[in-house]
C-alpha cells in the first residue's frame, strides 16, 4: 500500500491508548524484518534511518531510502518512513525528496539555548515541506559509539517546565524524553522514572517518544504506554537478532560462504523481535 506518515500513525496509537514502534534500519534485511513482523501482527510500524546509517551508506541516504520505500509500498499494512537523529542540515533538507514523513532533529548535544534555536529552524524549515518533526530534550545518551549514559545522573533527566517552554518556542510536533533509557544497550535492565513521565505527559500537549527502548524490560514498556509515551524506537534489539544468529549458523558451518544462508536466518531472528515487540506495545491493529 502507499506510504503513510509518522503523524499519522503517532496520532492513532494516541488516541488508541498505545504507541507505534519505530525501528532502525540498517539493511535491506533490517527492512524486510520489520515489515514481515509487522503482517504478522497486522500493525502499523515506521522505518527509521538514522544520520549514522547513512555515515554507514557512504553518505548517501538514497539507496536505502528507496529500497525502504519500495518495499512498503509492496507492505500488507500501513508503513511511514522517518529520519532520525539528524544532526546535519545537509541531510535535514534532503528528507523531503526521499520519501520521508518526518525527522528527528537532534541538536540535544547542544546547551539549551542553543538547541532551541537549531531546532527552531529546522522546524521552520520541516514544516514548509509538510514534514513532522520530531526533538530531544534531556540526555538519553549512548548515540555515535560512546558508552551508554548514567541515565540516572543528575541533570540527564527532561525537566517538564522547561520542555513545556521548549515545545512551545520550538514549535515541534513530538518530544523525545530523557527518564531513565539508553541507546545502545545490549541488556533489558533500563529502569524508568515512571514519576517523571506523569508529569511529562500532564506539562506536555505533544507526543512523547521514548528512545533506547531495546533496554527496556516488557513491563517497564507497558507501563511507559499506559504513562503516555506514544513513539517507542528500537535499534539494538534488532542487531542483537541478526547478529546472534550469524554467530549461531556460522559457529555450526564455519566451511559456509554463500551470505543468503545465514542472512535468512538473521532476517527471521529480527521478523520475530519486531512481531514479539509490536505484541508487548498493544500496537494498533492495521
Amino acid at each position: 500500500m502507499p506510504l503513510t506518515t509518522t503523524g499519522d500513525l503517532v496520532t492513532a496509537a494516541a488516541a488508541a491508548r498505545s504507541a507505534v514502534a519505530s525501528f532502525n534500519v540498517i539493511t535491506l534485511e533490517h527492512v524486510e524484518a520489520v515489515i514481515a513482523g509487522a503482517e504478522q501482527v497486522r500493525a502499523p510500524v515506521v522505518l527509521q534511518v538514522s544520520e549514522n546509517a547513512v555515515k554507514f551508506r557512504g553518505g548517501h541516504l538514497l539507496p536505502l531510502a528507496r529500497a525502504a520505500v519500495a518495499a512498503a509500498e509492496h507492505a500488507a499494512v500501513p508503513v511511514a518512513l522517518h529520519l532520525d537523529h539528524v544532526q546535519s542540515d545537509t541531510l535535514l533538507y534532503q528528507a523531503a525528496d526521499a520519501g520521508f514523513s518526518s525527522v528527528m532533529y537532534d541538536a540535544a548535544r547542544l546547551p539549551y539555548a542553543e538547541n532551541l534555536a537549531a531546532t527552531r529552524a529546522a522546524v521552520t524549515w520541516a514544516h514548509a515541506q509538510g514534514l513532522w518533526i520530531e526533538a530531544e530534550l534531556g540526555q538519553i545518551g549512548g548515540k555515535n559509539g560512546r558508552p551508554p549514559l548514567d541515565a540516572h545522573a543528575p541533570g540527564a533527566r527532561t525537566d517538564p517546565d522547561e520542555a513545556r517552554v521548549f515545545v512551545a518556542d520550538s514549535g515541534v510536533d513530538a518530544l523525545a524524553v530523557a527518564i531513565g533509557s539508553s541507546h545502545a544497550m545490549t541488556t533489558r535492565t533500563a529502569a524508568l522514572d515512571h514519576a517523571l513521565l506523569g508529569r511529562l505527559s500532564a506539562a506536555l500537549d505533544v507526543p512523547l517518544v521514548l528512545h533506547g527502548s531495546s533496554g527496556v524490560p516488557d513491563d517497564e514498556l507497558t507501563a511507559a504506554v499506559a504513562g503516555g509515551i506514544t513513539k517507542v524506537n528500537i535499534g539494538t534489539a534488532l542487531n542483537i537478532a541478526l547478529t546472534g544468529a550469524i554467530r549461531e549458523f556460522l559457529a555450526e558451518r564455519p566451511e559456509a560462504v554463500d551470505p543468503r544462508s545465514y542472512l535468512t536466518l538473521a532476517r527471521q531472528a529480527m521478523t520475530r523481535a519486531v512481531a514479539r515487540t509490536l505484541q508487548t506495545l498493544g500496537a494498533a491493529t492495521a
